[in-house]
């Protein structure tokens, strides 16, 4: 008899098609059937993983979550007896700290299946990848320069900043940022937003990856914005997008960026669990992650992948070229509280970008904020 598990991801090509296909592989080598849902990115940056825990076997996630998740007992920990060679192999071969991303309190809530931080979208034929800040308002003043702001991509921008400033933001109790440079992190958005189409603040890193892949746009670069592999793919739409690293707000190179991706997580209410953690071990293998996972337009979380050749050749450079962001990225917050506070900071950050507020003032309402977080 096929066990049928249920799986929940997100609504884009690159969270979707590579469960698909990886899933249809898995049901030939296995025989296991997975058949997976999708959510909007807005959902899934925001619907409770509990719910969905009870209504999925399998559930891909952000890493931000697990304080939340070890709080309401949702999810199944992944590091068990008999498989430490595997999870050891797992996270050994780390992009950067995605795999860490997904430890708390001494435990693995899920493995990186995708591996993200924001880095550089530009466009080849528009204009040249820009190396520091200068250059990003030079561009942005010919009107050739986009920022996703929808939250909570805002937020995700001053993360960055703040860490290339070298000050990054705090994880543990009290203060987010300390006054100077969050306010240096502040202006910089203010000011770029004052350059950029205003249509920004209702724009996540897809709309602005679409917009810039069209096939008259105008928009030559996104400083900072999640990398989606999808758009570097010949013909995924009119004008392939060409990503890099982030320009330098400091000294530090390519260092900070706030880190993204996602993982794949069992629900501790399945009733197939260890099935379902089966899965979770072959999908972020190397092999499956850098084979039929990379080849259906995911956008792998195993250093194998990105270290490929073929996987490189065929997304041109976009692995090689990010590698060293992804490398020196910045983990948020995990705390039980923290997802509350990621979309009230984004709120708060936006509010004080139109109305022209005083970045004082925001800077305090964010570390007010982040001091409540705590629970």
């Amino acid at each position: 008899m096929t066990i049928t598990l249920r799986g929940m991801t997100w609504s884009h090509p690159r969270g979707y098609d590579p469960m698909v296909a990886s899933s249809a592989l898995y049901l030939q080598q296995k025989g296991v059937e997975i058949v997976w849902d999708k959510r909007s990115l807005q959902d899934f940056e925001s619907f409770p993983v509990e719910e969905l825990a009870r209504a999925y076997d399998l559930i891909v996630i952000d890493h931000p979550h697990v304080g939340q998740i070890t709080a309401e007992n949702c999810l199944a920990p992944l590091d068990i007896d008999g498989r430490e060679q595997e999870f050891d192999a797992m996270a050994e071969a780390s992009v950067g700290e995605s795999f860490r991303s997904y430890n708390w309190q001494g435990r693995q809530w899920a493995f990186p299946i995708d591996a993200a931080a924001q880095v550089q979208a530009f466009r080849e034929d528009l204009a040249d990848a820009v190396e520091t800040l200068d250059e990003v308002f030079e561009l942005a003043e010919q009107g050739g320069v986009m920022l996703p702001l929808k939250p909570p991509h805002s937020l995700m921008t001053f993360y960055t900043l703040c860490a290339n400033m070298m000050s990054p933001c705090s994880t543990a109790k009290g203060d987010l940022i300390d006054e100077e440079t969050g306010l240096a992190a502040y202006t910089v958005l203010s000011e770029l937003v004052a350059l950029i189409d205003p249509a920004c603040f209702d724009m996540d890193p897809i709309a602005v990856s679409e917009k810039m892949a069209e096939a008259d746009s105008v928009i030559a670069c996104a400083p900072y914005i999640y990398g989606y592999v999808s758009y570097a793919l010949d013909g995924f739409r009119p004008n392939p997008l060409s990503f890099t690293d982030i320009p330098e707000a400091g000294v530090i190179g390519p260092a900070g960026s706030a880190l993204g991706g996602t993982g794949i997580a069992v629900s501790a209410f399945s009733s197939n669990k260890d099935a379902a953690i089966d899965f979770a071990y072959w999908v972020a293998s190397a092999e499956i992650q850098k084979g039929v996972y990379a080849a259906s337009g995911g956008q792998p979380g195993h250093a194998d992948a990105w270290e490929d050749e073929g996987v490189n050749e065929k997304t041109f450079g976009f692995y090689d070229n990010t590698r060293p962001t992804l490398e020196g990225a910045w983990v948020r917050p995990r705390h039980n509280g923290y997802m509350a506070f990621q979309h009230a900071a984004s709120e708060r950050i936006n509010k004080g970008l139109k109305a022209g507020e005083d970045g004082k003032i925001v800077v305090a309402d964010l570390n007010r904020l982040f001091r409540d977080s705590f629970l």
